[in-house]
This record gives structure tokens, sequence and C-alpha cells, in this order.
């Protein structure tokens, strides 16, 4: 018999929960089948079995949360399995799917860019059909435990998508309960982004600063930008992204981290953004942001958006980051204090475009005004780094044209 442990997550992960089985006792199994689906406290990732023969035991059922280095799977090995050999340099052995190096990594980076999983000799499902509608296994399941019927449910996530907190009400509802009854585990990502969160709180003395610019030309630029129905589409987001990483380049300091008593700055600018998700609030990274051009990073901003609502980010792609951009105006909100993203020393926070009254030349015109907002660690630079970033952005909202031209 072989008995195949949880391997080592990386990233600092040393548990996950498991979503659905692939195989069952007496299937017959192959070196690097995906035999379990997990969730991390940062992804949803499939575990390659590295035995071939039949299935003896599944050391735990849907929903059973195992540590690093405990059995998950026992195989009665085939009589002509041999051991896989010695791992090289060129892969790293059979590891969690977005792990690990090596032809292991190449078939996930596959799987991300098509959009599909690989086939899995798994039996459909319940609730397949719904994935159209529900991107979370997590959600998926507690709705076939609780027996709540997907199709009946109106979607509050993003494009319709059936989130764990509508599953969650419906259960509530059946049961007669009201909704603030309810009890939810504090574990997985939540329990991630509450720590982490906790911790910048306790540890950062953050001061923020704020400005209103006007971003009617803005609005008329991208609208320029996009007028070629054959060109690649150039979100706001991207516009802003861009004029961030040029008001990094100009103040450094807001581009770092603290290592003990040393402000450490960074030579690379890998921007994170916020993200919400069925999973919650998750904050894609896009590597080596400075390099983009503002097309560049509008492809890069779009593609990790759809990956972490699908459930595709790797812990490679959540972690990294050096300053976070926040446009919470999606949510329809003027402003927001928001918390620094640690070990991060500033967050940029973007509120909603709206009209109103404002002044120009002498005249009180209607305009497309937004709210910016800055928090920022008060240990790596004073107001006069933050106050000069703010307006810089703020003034690369107010006449984009311009300072496009230099960036």
């Amino acid at each position: 018999m072989a008995v195949f442990k949880l391997p080592d997550l990386g990233e600092g992960l040393t548990e996950a929960e498991i979503v659905a089985w692939h195989v069952a006792a007496g299937d017959t199994v192959a070196v690097d089948q995906t035999v379990v689906e997990v969730e991390t406290a940062k992804a949803s990732v499939e575990v390659p079995v590295p035995f071939a023969g039949r299935v003896a035991t599944l050391h735990g059922a849907a929903g059973d949360v195992l540590t690093v280095g405990s059995p998950l799977i026992t195989v009665e090995a085939a009589a002509d399995f041999t051991e896989p050999g010695v791992v090289t340099p060129e892969g790293s052995g059979n590891v969690l799917i977005g792990y690990g190096t090596g032809t292991t990594q190449t078939r996930r980076n596959r799987r991300s860019r098509s959009g599909r999983r690989p086939s899995a000799p798994a039996t459909t499902r319940p609730s397949d059909s719904d994935r159209v509608r529900v991107v979370s296994p997590l959600v998926r399941r507690l709705a076939r435990e609780s027996g709540v019927d997907l199709h009946a449910l109106p979607g509050t996530g993003t494009g319709g998508i059936v989130s764990r907190a509508d599953v969650e009400r419906a259960i509530a509802r059946s049961a007669g309960k009201p909704a603030d009854e309810q009890r939810i585990p504090l574990r997985g990502m939540r329990k991630t982004v509450a720590d982490k969160l906790t911790r910048s709180r306790r540890e950062i003395p953050e001061a923020t600063v704020w400005v209103d610019a006007d971003a009617t030309e803005l609005l008329q630029l991208r609208s320029a930008l996009n007028a070629d129905p054959a060109a690649p589409k150039i979100g706001l987001l991207a516009l802003l992204a861009r004029f961030t990483v040029a008001g990094l380049q100009r103040f450094p300091e807001l581009n770092a981290h603290l290592d003990g008593d040393e402000i450490v700055l960074s030579p690379v600018i890998n921007l994170g953004f916020a993200a919400q998700t069925d999973r919650g609030l998750m904050v894609p990274v896009v590597r080596d942001a400075h390099t983009h051009t503002v097309e560049g990073l509008s492809a890069a901003l779009a593609e990790r958006t759809e990956q972490a609502r699908a459930g595709r980010l790797t812990p490679a792609e959540l972690t990294g980051g050096t300053f976070t951009v926040n446009n919470y105006g999606v949510f329809g909100v003027d402003g927001s204090a928001a918390i620094i993203n640690h070990p991060e020393v500033a967050i940029l926070g973007i509120g909603r475009i709206v009209d109103r009254p404002w002044i120009v030349g002498g005249e009180v015109r209607a305009r497309k005004i937004t709210e910016l907002t800055l928090a920022f660690d008060h240990r790596v630079c004073d107001g006069g780094v933050a106050g000069g970033f703010l307006r810089f952005i703020a003034d690369c909202v107010e006449n984009p044209l311009r300072l496009l031209r230099n960036l």
C-alpha cells in the first residue's frame, strides 16, 4: 500500500479543505491523475496522485480540513508500478497543480490561459449544470448538502453569480430562522484576510489624505482610446493604474516595505488591485507593472479579474504586491478609509465618478468628479510625500492627455 500525504502547499499554507473527490475507493488511478480538489486559504487547486494502482482509502470527506503531511489517499500499487525517479532541476515532482515547477506548472499555465480545466475521469458531480451562475465549488457543495435549488436563487454576486451568502440566506429561510442567527466559521480565505487586516491595523500607524478631482477629461480620453472597434478596449482602472505607476516612480517611498528599522524600497512595481469575488475580497497582483503600457495593463487587469472570479488564481498571483489600488467607486460610494495591505505601506482609493458643480474658468459647470484617497504608513514618509503623490495622481486625472505624453 502506498500512502500519499497532502503535499507542501507553499506560500506558508499549512492546511486545505477537501472540496470534492474525483475518485472513489476501488477506482484505478494513473500517475499524476487528479484525484481531489481542495480549497486553501488563497486558491482552489487540484491534487494529482504520484502512484498508479487501485484506490484503497480516501482519508477524509468533502468539507474536512487536512493539515500538510497528513494522509490524503492510500493506493494499492499496480504490479508493474515503479516509484518515480529522483526529482531533477527541471521538475519538482508531484505537487499541487499551480505550485512547483516543470510539467505540472506547465499544465496549470495552459489551463489558466484557456480558462478550461483538463479533463478528469470523475463522474459528473451534482450541480455541474450551475457552473455558469456558480463559480465556487464550496457554494455548490453547500447547496447540495442543504437541499437548496441553485436555479431558484437570485444571485447577488457579480454578473448574477450565486454566492455563499445567497445559499446561507436560503438555508436560514427554509429553517424559519432570521439571517442574523447564522454562524459562519471564520476560516480559509476569509480568516486569512481577517488576520492580515488585523495585523495591518495593529502594526501600521496610518494616516489618510484625500482630494476631489475633475475626471471629465479622463472619461473623454478613455472614449477616444476606445473609438476604434478593432482595438483592445482600455479600462478606466488601467489608466488610473498607469498614473499610479508613474506616481510611484516619482515617490518611491510609497513603493516599499519595512524590515525591522529599515525602509526597503522595491526596485520593481508589483501592482495589486482589489477585486470582489464570490470567495470574498481578493487582491490579484500584476507583476512588473512599470514595464506595461496602458494597453498591456488593461489586458493584465482584465485577465487577473477573470481568473480571480473563476477561482483560478495561484497563491503566487495573490502575493508579492508592493502597492495596491482599490476602486471602491464600483460599489457606488464616494470615499473610504482603506486599510493598507500589509506589508505594503500605502493604498490608493478611487471613489465613484458623479456629476457635481465645479468652477471652470470662473464659471460654475457640471463636471465629472471623483474623490481620491491615499492611506499611508506614517513611519515611511510624512505628509509632503503622501500629498505630493496624491496631487500627481489628481493632476493626471484632470489633465490626462498632457501627462500621458510624458509617461
